[in-house]
């Protein structure tokens, strides 16, 4: 009982962000300032908490390439597994399918079951998971769908065709600019991410045997003990009912892409990493992580439709603390 206490206090904050803003308390667009602050302060303000206070070894590094390849597949499996679908349909499932929610969800669920030791494999995970859900799924999801970035779907005009319309350039002149503009705004993508540049900043540090001063902890722990705070409030805010039978199916489609993808890593994690039980266990519980909370605002910027994405982030952590809880029984039995 006492260790899933944690994991129903993050469901009773989410819920709290819900009912305020169903009763009035927090409007339709509230839900923004609290992004803004998650993601370029509170977030990275964690990373940093966690590095500052828990060794680093480089040979964990096996774990982010993992974590890489697991937020990685899915993603480029639904895209070659809907090619006939409408891009909107397409987008949707690329951006919510793969990445894990680790420094918001997972970080407190783990300490509960696991114990402190636990956050640093888990901060290792998240390394590699922070190169596709900061930036690269959404960077991937633009540049295979043909989207702009800067304007909504709906903005663009989308239809129900695969992709937006593309015209390859002829010209050698137009196709080196073309390159060149591609390449700035995957640079953009992933450089204007401050958890992205922190994790960046941290990895330079751990190669290079640097180590923080204690100062360096005392600053970031204010904004580490906010985090799953702040990020549960601002997916019950995000959240609301689906409003068509279409939301419903593509809510259940992301689901079901999720589950069966995220019980293959966390079976290779357990059998194929060589490390300790409790380093295994962390990583394939992270495995079983909900959606990331990027996943909201990149579905906000490309569809315009973030309470969907909210929504399915929300059904997504009470599976994810069914499959964590269970499994970490199952392997303790």
């Amino acid at each position: 009982m006492s260790a899933t206490i944690q994991p129903l206090t993050l469901l009773l904050i989410l819920l709290a962000g819900y009912l305020f803003k169903r009763f009035g308390l927090f409007s339709d667009r509230d839900y923004r300032v609290v992004q803004t602050a998650e993601f370029n302060l509170v977030l990275p303000g964690a990373i940093i908490y966690s590095f500052a206070t828990n060794p680093h070894h480089t040979s964990l590094l096996l774990i982010a390439a993992l974590s890489f390849v697991a937020a990685l597949l899915p993603a480029a499996l639904g895209f070659l597994a809907t090619r006939r679908r409408p891009v909107a349909d397409r987008a949707f499932l690329m951006l919510n399918s793969s990445g894990f929610n680790i420094g918001c969800f997972t970080f407190p669920v783990l300490q509960s079951l696991l114990g402190p030791a636990a956050l640093v494999p888990a901060a290792m995970f998240d390394i590699g998971n922070n190169i596709m859900v900061a930036a690269g799924t959404n960077v991937m999801t633009q540049t295979l769908l043909h989207i702009k970035p800067g304007a909504t779907l709906a903005e663009q005009h989308a239809g129900a065709a695969p992709t937006l319309q593309y015209a390859r350039p002829t010209d050698r002149d137009a196709r080196r600019l073309t390159r060149r503009a591609l390449l700035c705004n995957i640079a953009r993508g992933f450089l204007t991410s401050p958890s992205f540049d922190v994790y960046l900043v941290m990895i330079a540090l751990m190669v290079t045997g640097l180590s923080m001063p204690q100062w360096v902890a005392t600053v970031s722990q204010p904004f580490a003990a906010a985090n799953a705070f702040c990020a549960m409030l601002m997916v019950g805010m995000l959240t609301d009912l689906p409003e068509s039978r279409r939301d419903v199916l593509a809510v259940a489609e992301v689901i079901a892409w999720r589950v069966p993808c995220g019980l293959v890593f966390a079976a290779a994690a357990w059998y194929l990493l060589p490390f300790d039980p409790l380093v295994r266990e962390a990583v394939a519980l992270c495995c079983m992580a909900p959606t990331a909370v990027f996943s909201t605002m990149f579905t906000d910027r490309v569809l315009g439709n973030a309470k969907l994405a909210g929504l399915t982030l929300s059904l997504t952590a009470v599976l994810a603390i069914v499959m964590m809880v269970g499994t970490h029984m199952i392997l303790h039995v």
